[in-house]
């Protein structure tokens, strides 16, 4: 069964696709049956650029067991880089 659950958030980066590097403004975030990976469900996340095309794209399916960890590892590297000075506290450093 789907489970419809999908976020999208304004995002500012850089995603590596067949044809190089390109800039991505969005994250689609969902929570439902993944396209390639194992899995009955999966956290699954397009990290995007729809002015682009369908080819300005980058996707990625975890288990939520590694979708927690990648999450708790984001923030300890962030929180590093602060206290360590590397780091604004809004990110714009």
């Amino acid at each position: 069964m789907c489970t419809m659950i999908m976020h999208k958030v304004g995002i500012e980066g850089f995603g590596k696709g067949t044809q190089g590097w390109f800039g991505v403004n969005q994250a689609n975030v969902s929570y439902d049956h993944p396209f390639h990976a194992p899995l009955e469900h999966a956290l699954n996340i397009d990290f995007v650029d729809e002015a682009q095309g369908p080819g300005a794209r980058v996707a990625v399916e975890l288990s939520a067991e590694a979708a927690r960890s990648l999450v708790q590892t984001i923030l300890a590297v962030l929180d590093e880089a602060e206290s360590g000075g590397h780091l604004a506290v809004n990110g714009n450093q």
